[in-house]
């Protein structure tokens, strides 16, 4: 039997789609189907409404997520219990979705009057603590959440791996950290001849593809290889130098690295209307009590893994005692937020958001290339991207979900199963609309799609080339987690049997929450995890990365996923690469509350 793919185009971004014919589906909206979608959401993106239900919330188990019993507008939402966290293979992922669902709209409940006499939401309530900037030293501090607070938005830093060196992606998809190369007294930095030994370089160019390297006399060094400083694999280390004035990154045998300028710097992110974003990393009580524990001798011995079972949160709650506090919900064991905000008058639409009030700096534009810091003000921001992260049963690693607002950023082409016609269908790209992240219409290859043009030079901002600083094309190459030719997990048949469950959830969650519920205004992208909570070694099929593992953020990880083909490097787990504490790139830097 031959079997067609469908495809289905959506002429205005995501818009509510399904593979009925035009005339049925203006019967679906005449009945009341774009009535459950919100004005402006309806003309930027959407979720197929005919996706299989392979992955729901049963309607009994989700009023149970509400603190009054059932759903209700905006109501609060209790944290999944991630001590009786099921972690069956049987259920094939859908409690990692569900547990990350529920995670996201707890956070961003309004705060219930156990969490410090209530008010604002629950991510910026006492039970959580904003995570600083890292000093000079490379250390940060809690930062207590009180009535009033205003948090402190800072721009991107540079994303680091798991060994805490800037990461680079090149066009091909691989991620490299990049180490300063080890340089002398005279200037001049060193690399390895075949003999192994440790040659300084006085010059260097580019010869078919690879850095030629030559020696004090003229001669060129033969074989030369990178004189790696720390312990990352070889397969996934660069340095970078300069030759003739441009920037040139090259991997341990020498071989050009082929990436966009400004990456390993910290790209900034404008939107389209030439704002900037800005990033809040957060944590909760359970988390903070551990690290002040660990660091002060509190908690013997110091744990080496996040809390993923009764006992392990026993020591951390005993702890908490000996200071007066008291968890209203320790069984969400231990969470990291990370969080993407732009000026919420920026937006035509901000009542569509969640908003608060943070700090944020301030520059001197007057230069188009370089825009200089000239203080702090403070706006009303909103939300645009969220990663939840947290421990439970049986994985120490975390898992690693997230969560983007309707409206940033057009999908690549990807596929799923419906209810109905041929399968998979194909929902291809298509950019026209209005995006925060996306010029209407814009293609490859001119879009120049996930490229940094400017990014953090101290305190100021400054262009990479020649372009002024400005707005560049962001696209969501795997949208669901899933690259095109590659299933994330072993779980599920193919990559649109994935993106089908995805997709599915999204529906069985946002179909249940009230209309004018401001968390209907965000969609769920994916979860990773590694398969029982194992160390890292990879995404699935050569690693134990599993779930949607190839997941990015548009808003956060935007200049580190590049293209839709599968790359094991592409995953949360090449930066966290750990199932202990390390995991968490701000664990270990952290001071203690007290």
């Amino acid at each position: 039997m031959s079997i067609t793919k469908k495809t289905i185009r959506s002429t205005s971004g995501r818009l509510p789609i399904t593979g009925l014919s035009l005339s049925a589906g203006v019967l679906l909206l005449a009945a009341g189907l774009l009535a459950k979608t919100p004005a402006l959401l309806a003309k930027k993106q959407g979720i197929p409404t005919n996706p299989q239900a392979t992955a729901t919330v049963p309607p009994t188990t989700f009023a149970t997520w509400f603190q009054s019993g059932s759903p209700s507008l905006n109501g609060i939402v209790n944290p999944a219990n991630s001590i009786t966290f099921p972690n069956n293979p049987g259920l094939a992922n859908v409690d990692f979705y569900q547990w990350s669902y529920q995670m996201f709209l707890w956070a961003t409940s309004p705060a219930p009057a156990t969490y410090g006499g209530g008010g604002g939401r629950v991510f910026n309530s006492p039970v959580f603590y904003d995570i600083s900037p890292p000093d000079a030293m490379n250390n940060r501090t809690f930062i207590p959440h009180t009535p009033g607070f205003i948090s402190f938005a800072a721009l991107r830093a540079a994303q680091v791996g798991f060994h805490g060196l800037p990461v680079i992606t090149s066009k091909k998809g691989t991620i490299f950290e990049v180490e300063k190369p080890k340089v002398m007294p005279s200037g001049r930095f060193l690399v390895r001849n075949s003999a192994g030994a440790s040659v300084e370089v006085a010059k260097a160019s580019i010869v078919r593809g690879k850095v030629r390297f030559t020696d004090a006399k003229g001669k060129t060094i033969s074989n030369a290889r990178m004189m790696i400083q720390s312990n990352t694999p070889q397969s996934h280390i660069a340095q970078k130098i300069t030759i003739n004035k441009k920037i040139v990154f090259f991997d341990f045998f020498g071989n050009v690295i082929d990436t966009e300028e400004g990456q390993a710097d910290g790209g900034a992110l404008l939107s389209q209307g030439g704002r900037l974003i800005y990033y809040i990393t957060m944590c909760n009580d359970v988390f903070a009590y551990m690290r002040t524990g660990a660091v002060d001798g509190g908690i013997t011995p110091a744990p080496t893994q996040f809390p993923t079972t009764q006992a392990a949160l026993d020591k951390i709650t005993a702890y908490a005692a000996t200071k007066g506090k008291t968890f209203p919900d320790p069984e969400a064991l231990a969470i990291e937020l990370k969080s993407s905000w732009i000026e919420a008058d920026s937006l035509p639409n901000a009542s569509q958001y969640i908003t608060i009030k943070a700090t944020i700096p301030t520059y001197d534009k007057s230069n188009p290339k370089h825009w200089v810091a000239t203080g702090k003000t403070t706006k009303t921001l909103a939300l645009i991207g969220m990663h939840v992260v947290g421990s439970a049963k049986g994985h120490p690693e975390m898992i690693w979900s997230t969560f983007e607002h309707f409206g940033n950023t057009p999908d690549a082409t990807y596929t799923y199963n419906a209810t109905s016609g041929t399968n998979p269908h194909t929902i291809t790209q298509n950019t026209v609309g209005s995006w925060l992240f996306c010029k209407s219409g814009a293609t490859n290859p001119s879009a120049n799609f996930n490229m940094a043009i400017q990014g953090a030079s101290g305190a100021d901002i400054v262009a990479f080339g020649a372009a002024n600083i400005g707005p560049t094309n962001t696209i969501r190459f795997k949208p669901w987690g899933s690259s095109n030719n590659q299933k994330p997990n072993p779980l599920i048949s193919s990559v649109a049997a994935s993106n089908t469950q995805i997709l599915s959830m999204n529906n069985s969650v946002r179909g249940q929450l009230i209309s004018g519920d401001v968390r209907k205004n965000y969609f769920f992208m994916g979860a990773t995890w590694t398969a029982g909570g194992a160390s890292p070694t990879g995404g699935f099929p050569t690693g134990n990365e599993v779930g949607t593992s190839q997941l990015a953020n548009s808003t956060m990880e935007t200049f580190q996923i590049t293209t839709s083909a599968f790359d094991s490097t592409n995953n949360c787990f090449f930066c966290h690469g750990s199932n202990q504490v390390s995991v968490s790139h701000v664990y270990n830097h952290l001071k203690p509350l007290f």
